[in-house]
């Protein structure tokens, strides 16, 4: 990948600035943009502002970036003041909706936007972090459902972006990427029934996913894929 350019949303988070930091450390690419919502990111990017995703493609076409990665590395599971439904009766219309803007619609917007920038003749991926929860086949535990569902939305738009963009270049590989339980904000409230040895560092998960990512061939686009490389069903 010597010469290319990668682009990273949610690069100041845990796995996000991990991927980040790795792809800077090595020798794959030349360039690596971070956008985040603060005020290091070129252009602060705020997944309910689609003008926000607009004016962050408009800054890279600006500078005649054409990236052959971008990874989206964003994600909601609580905040300060809600956390992950247990029961039907947690259910909050604002709460839900959140967790689409979040994890889905944000997503699917950058790919809106940024896939047009990417080179229509050369191997190109997209990622998104999904989560094994939001596959609807493995799902025999129920609750989480704003989380479940906005991940199991994802993984839709993942695969209606691949089917739509292997018509304008054949060798792209858009993909969801499920990272395991990494040490980060999001799981720390989650990580009393983690196994220690199936919790993972930012650094370890960053490497783990940029493997997997850089093993997956064309014909693989539009799947769900774990830290492992293992095929998650949706």
């Amino acid at each position: 990948m010597t010469g290319q350019s990668a682009v990273i949303f949610g690069a100041t988070g845990g796995i996000g600035k991990a991927i980040a930091d790795e792809l800077e450390a090595g020798d794959r690419f030349d360039r690596i943009v971070r956008f985040s919502r603060s005020g290091e990111s070129p252009v602060s990017v705020d997944l309910s502002s689609e003008e926000s995703i607009r004016d962050a493609a408009a800054w890279l076409a600006d500078k005649q970036i054409a990236p052959s990665l971008v990874f989206v590395a964003t994600g909601l599971l609580h905040d300060d003041k809600k956390g992950p439904e247990k029961s039907l009766r947690q259910l909050d219309a604002d709460w839900l909706l959140k967790n689409y803007q979040v994890n889905a619609i944000g997503p699917a917007l950058i790919a809106k936007h940024f896939l047009p920038l990417m080179d229509r003749n050369e191997i190109i991926r997209f990622a998104a972090l999904s989560a094994r929860v939001g596959s609807i086949s493995d799902n025999r535990l129920g609750g989480w459902y704003g989380y479940r569902a906005s991940k199991a939305a994802l993984n839709m738009m993942i695969r209606n972006l691949s089917i739509e963009w292997s018509r304008k270049n054949e060798k792209s590989i858009i993909v969801a990427l499920h990272p395991g339980t990494v040490d980060t904000a999001l799981s720390v409230p989650f990580q009393g029934n983690v196994a220690p040895e199936k919790l993972f560092d930012s650094d370890r998960a960053a490497r783990q996913l940029l493997d997997v990512l850089e093993a997956l061939k064309p014909a693989d686009s539009g799947k769900i894929f774990s830290w492992d490389g293992t095929e998650i069903q949706p």
